[in-house]
């Protein structure tokens, strides 16, 4: 029989980011994928700030960022009228290095984090699907198939369900899926196009004769995605409608003249979360723990996210540094984002694409009465980025979070500034100011790394306080924080989740 420490099903970009992770911290992964190859066509193509942040833990976001397209607007139109221009505005008090929305193809995304997990000497196995598996208190058995209808079995320490939408894992488990499937059809297309809405920003059309339809701009000059719904003057053949028979109504609100369709697909949109996410040593993530309508560009970043929370906290329960308590973090923190951000969508998306008549009032009055209100009023659109890049989401009601020192509160992302601009994939303690001599002998005695930096009014502005204490976790969310640097608390803390650092592991 076959071991390894985590066998990851599924290799879209939720399952590769945890491969990579995991493979950085020097755990053993096998990553299969039933597909033959990375898809060629892609839906997902937002990269928000926060994965752009947690990249930087992987060294991907330098890569990701110069292949991809910076978005620094969303325009909003109704009736064939540009209504607003709304810009992207980072917070100052909570500022990222990357204050805008990345446009990125998943597949060119996943091809990247292909390559970067063959340099790190992984593989993903195509043509491989999972049959099934048991599992005890010690490990997981899978069955594998290949292609040629080939099985074995493989032991795992860990076994993490990737594998989408219709994931086997979850199936197997029988974990309930709720929610529901939305009655309006959308439709995707690649073009190549001319007009004002091709210009390397985001463009909505909320009303008129086209309905719905967003414009996402393509890194290729004249290039753009187009995600709208199918109108109900094509009832019962939805499925194989083609792109002439959407193009006059939809392109006429947005001024948009197509040279070439490079692909065109129609789809149904689903709203569903995972019962649990965890049952023994098994994981859900991404689409198979949870799946939702396209609006915010949200689906993508969120199963990367949900690979960086868990990939830290197998690697430390892995290698001795934690018990098991650690690893029921990940459903309490990644589930209840996940309900949170199902039940949000899923209001925006039927104000977007309902019929009903208040909807479309929103969507032709309030909406763009709204917009260049939002654009002239710096503190919502602070409000908005901080929502949609994934910036402002934390965990303060997490077992794994603790305190508070100036705004900053345990579960929140530590505030990014740019004269403390590192990142480390391990616990660390951080003062801003001077740290104390029992800290500091402290955190040497529990292997605990302790970065003390200058005080500065950056660190003000960020919401740090004096000499406080940060304990922050590899993710970059901070666990522990105490204004007064109490090392008892510390030790409190870690006795209580039973962290084990350095040597002391």
């Amino acid at each position: 029989m076959q071991r390894t420490e985590v066998l990851i099903v599924g290799a879209g970009p939720t399952g590769l980011v945890l491969a990579l992770w995991l493979t950085r911290l020097g755990i053993r992964v096998r990553i299969i994928d039933r597909t033959e190859g990375p898809g060629t066509t892609s839906r997902a193509l937002g990269i928000q700030a926060r994965t752009l942040e947690l990249y930087r833990l992987l060294d991907l976001a330098d890569a990701v960022v110069e292949a991809g397209h910076p978005v620094h607007a969303v325009n909003i139109w109704t009736a064939g009228t540009k209504r607003a221009r709304v810009a992207f505005a980072a917070d100052p008090r909570n500022p990222t290095p990357y204050p805008f929305l990345l446009i990125y193809p998943q597949d060119a995304h996943e091809r990247l984090l292909i390559d970067r997990l063959t340099a790190a000497g992984v593989q993903v196995e195509r043509r491989t699907e999972l049959v099934g598996f048991t599992r005890d208190r010690t490990c997981v058995v899978a069955t594998l198939r290949a292609l040629d209808g080939a099985q074995e079995q493989v032991a795992a320490a860990y076994l993490a369900g990737c594998d989408g939408a219709r994931s086997t894992v979850r199936e197997t488990l029988g974990i309930g899926f709720p929610g529901g499937t939305y009655d309006r059809f959308f439709y995707v297309a690649d073009i190549a196009a001319d007009g004002p809405t091709i210009d390397g920003e985001i463009h909505l059309n909320l009303g008129g004769a086209a309905d719905f339809l967003a414009v996402f701009p393509l890194a290729e000059r004249g290039r753009a995605r187009l995600v709208g719904t199918v109108l109900d003057e094509h009832p019962g053949r939805r499925e194989s409608l083609t792109f002439d028979d959407i193009a006059a109504t939809a392109l006429e609100g947005l001024q948009i003249a197509p040279r070439t369709v490079n692909w065109f697909s129609t789809y149904r949109v689903h709203h569903r979360v995972a019962d649990r996410f965890r049952d023994g040593r098994v994981f859900l993530l991404g689409d198979a723990g949870h799946i939702h309508s396209p609006a915010g560009g949200q689906g993508m970043n969120t199963g990367i996210g949900d690979a960086m929370n868990l990939g830290w906290k197998l690697a430390a329960c892995l290698r001795g540094r934690a018990g098991d308590a650690l690893l029921d973090t990940y459903e309490t923190e990644r589930i209840g984002f996940a309900r949170r951000l199902v039940a949000t969508t899923d209001r925006v998306f039927t104000l977007a694409t309902s019929e009903n008549a208040s909807a479309q009032l929103w969507r032709t009055w309030l909406a763009p009465w709204l917009a260049p209100r939002i654009a002239g009023f710096p503190a919502l659109r602070r409000f908005l980025f901080r929502t949609i890049s994934q910036i402002g989401l934390a965990y303060r009601h997490s077992a794994l979070s603790a305190g508070r020192a100036g705004r900053v509160q345990g579960g929140e992302r530590l505030p990014w500034l740019p004269s403390a601009d590192d990142v480390a994939p391990e616990w660390q303690v951080r003062v801003h100011g001077t740290a104390a001599p029992d800290l500091a002998r402290w955190c040497a005695q529990a292997g605990l790394p302790l970065r003390v930096l200058a005080w500065s009014p950056e660190a003000e502005r960020g919401g740090l306080a004096r000499d406080a204490l940060y304990l922050v976790r590899p993710d970059g969310y901070v666990g522990l924080a105490d204004a007064k640097a109490s090392v008892p608390r510390l030790a409190a803390f870690r006795a209580q989740h039973g962290l084990r650092w350095g040597a002391d592991a």
